[in-house]
């Protein structure tokens, strides 16, 4: 590809990226869907060698994870920063579009792969973010170390799990008074009750389910759809207790 036809093909995606968050009523900037742009085309490069996302068509990536990342941003108070971890990152959704849609925050992306965590260093360095680390470790364990243990004002995570697990691996990392974000697909309304009394547990409690859907556009052989999602609100009511998160593997094979 010739540098002028690379050059109108990028602006192409830029275009595409701001308009499909703003018809979400999202916030997406110039410089942001530059790096948005950018971050796609370094997954999607790193994907050949690594397993980070079985989505890498451009339309899909836009939609079913970056703008479903930041769809997470409408739910907490972004306008003075806050601090923010990422529970599971793994290619970095939803930290990294956040961090860039919502530049105020301070954010820790935690995984248990290392390989990850050097790609996320990589495209932190790249796009020239600031006030965000990645951290390699597991859940269990980090939320032990008195250095992250409820210093954050949030918690997000889309990593695929059971609530009562994810609840484990992240309130530890919540303060009082802090919000702990479970992104999911489908009805999670069954799954929500069993967490309750985890969360309860764990010193928080289940606030707000909220729902939302859009249309992923379809096009090469891939089919327009709806994509139904929902995020689990539970709010940190107090101190989790000293004996949590159990250790490692533990919340996964007795969830509370």
């Amino acid at each position: 590809m010739g540098i002028k036809s690379k050059a109108k093909g990028e602006s192409v995606e830029k275009e595409y990226i701001i308009q499909a968050f703003r018809q979400a009523d999202l916030p997406c900037t110039d410089r942001q869907a530059e790096q948005l742009m950018i971050f796609y085309h370094m997954l999607t490069e790193k994907n050949q060698v690594m397993n980070l996302t079985a989505i890498t068509d451009f339309r899909q990536v836009v939609y079913r994870h970056f703008l479903d990342s930041v769809y997470g941003g409408k739910y907490i108070s972004t306008d003075k920063g806050g601090s923010l971890i990422d529970i599971g990152t793994g290619a970095g959704f939803p930290g990294i579009p956040l961090k860039i849609c919502y530049p105020a925050l301070q954010v820790t992306l935690m995984d248990s792969l290392n390989k990850r965590i050097g790609f996320l260093k990589e495209v932190i360095q790249e796009l020239g973010l600031t006030d965000i680390d990645a951290v390699h470790s597991r859940a269990e364990d980090l939320g032990r170390n008195s250095s992250y243990r409820e210093q954050y004002d949030w918690a997000v995570s889309r990593a695929v799990a059971n609530l009562s697990v994810l609840s484990e691996y992240s309130l530890p990392f919540v303060k009082p008074g802090g919000y702990f974000l479970s992104y999911k697909s489908g009805e999670v309304k069954e799954e929500s009750q069993k967490a309750d009394k985890a969360a309860m547990i764990l010193g928080g409690r289940i606030e707000e389910i909220k729902e939302y859907s859009y249309t992923v556009p379809g096009g090469d052989e891939i089919e327009t759809e709806i994509y139904h999602r929902t995020i689990v609100m539970i709010k940190k009511i107090k101190s989790t207790g000293k004996k949590y998160p159990r250790k490692a593997g533990m919340p996964a094979k007795e969830p509370l």
